[in-house]
């Protein structure tokens, strides 16, 4: 089998997203204070999220830090984050002036474990944030059994959904990203959604330099900042939610195609969705990699001979337990585990389709034989 051309990302744009782009340059309302695209993307997006309410942003960090400050998350407070997700999770959190403290992650799922929240939460607690990993919804409504609100950090889950119910409408606030690699790309970018009107105005009014809604372009009412997206980007992300669930079939039918290519490769095994995924957007594909498997062959050596093989895995997150700035009350042997065991298939070689599924099987054979008759 010929190596797969892996598809870049974003796509080629399309007709309309020019067409969408011209209105706005020729409108000369550039900003979303000027112009309507903005705030006629919120509301689509929002809507397909299951919320009455969006506020575009200028990435997916700063929609998750304006989603902590409206629920009041701030200097004394902590918020539980999940070990295993990117650090962004965490930095939002003390760009509000919190702490984020890591609590485990299930060893099935790689997901935020309920249990392991119970253990960290304490007096300071503002907050926990559900990562939906990899584009599958985390058990949101078990964390918020726990009596604190949930914000979900749904960055790589545009169109999940658990349980029948969309990402965006199963905690109290959801946040996704616009960012390049992102399901909806539009370079940077992000946005904050919510079922709450009070909560939604918060936000609102702290992304638009503290105005209120209705109110005065000089009344500045509360403390806010310029967190605004663009009408450019506006314009580049709309047409996209028309082919969002034709992307994700794409994805679903590369990783069940995957899966089953694997099942022929001891040692390399796909990382499950927890139980109740009704949509699972593959953002990764994350497999699990067992070194004894591979003749002892550690991680770093396994993605560089498949590398050799044209497949372009990669490592995939540290512990956030091993950053710094990250507070842990209790340790994360699971998160720590899947650092040095775990890699990953992204979303644009799923987007290669079935085939190319194969190929990646093939190219792991290939090296575990090679390791093991050496």
């Amino acid at each position: 089998m010929s190596r797969p051309l892996w598809p870049s990302w974003p796509p080629p744009p399309t007709e309309e997203q020019r067409r969408a782009l011209l209105r706005v340059l020729d409108s000369g309302r550039w900003g979303a204070t000027g112009g309507t695209v903005t705030e006629e993307f919120a509301t689509a997006f929002a809507r397909r999220c299951g919320a009455a309410h969006g506020v575009c942003t200028v990435n997916g960090t700063v929609a998750l830090f304006l989603a902590l400050r409206a629920l009041g998350a701030g200097p004394g407070d902590e918020v539980v984050v999940p070990a295993y997700t990117f650090v962004a999770s965490a930095t939002a959190v003390v760009l509000a002036g919190a702490v984020p403290v890591a609590a485990d992650v299930t060893e099935d799922t790689l997901h935020l474990d309920p249990a392991a929240v119970r253990a960290v939460i304490g007096p300071r607690t503002r907050a926990v944030m559900a990562v939906h990993l990899g584009g599958a919804p985390a058990d949101v409504d078990a964390l918020r059994s726990l009596g604190l609100p949930v914000v979900e950090d749904a960055a790589q889950a545009h169109g999940a959904a658990r349980h029948g119910r969309p990402a965006g409408s199963l905690g109290d606030v959801a946040c996704f990203s616009f960012q390049s690699g992102k399901a909806m790309t539009a370079g940077e970018g992000g946005i904050v959604v919510t079922g709450d009107r009070a909560l939604y105005e918060r936000v609102w009014s702290l992304h638009n330099v503290g105005r209120s809604p209705g109110g005065g372009w000089y009344d500045h009412p509360g403390l806010g900042w310029n967190l605004r997206m663009t009408e450019f980007q506006a314009a580049l992300l709309g047409p996209q939610l028309d082919r969002l669930d034709d992307w994700i079939d794409r994805r679903a039918r590369a990783a069940d195609a995957l899966a089953g290519a694997l099942d022929g490769v001891p040692g390399l095994d796909l990382v499950p969705a927890p139980p109740g995924t009704t949509r699972h957007t593959w953002h990764l594909a994350m497999l699990r990699y067992d070194p004894g498997a591979f003749g002892g062959r550690p991680k770093a050596e396994f993605l560089a001979a498949m590398a050799a093989e044209g497949v372009p895995l990669e490592s995939g997150y540290r512990s956030l337990s091993r950053v710094p700035y990250v507070g842990s009350a209790a340790p994360c042997p699971v998160a720590e585990a899947a650092e040095e065991g775990v890699v990953w298939v992204r979303q644009p070689m799923l987007m290669a389709g079935e085939a190319a599924m194969a190929y990646v099987a093939d190219a792991a054979r290939a090296v575990r034989r090679r390791r093991v008759t050496r």
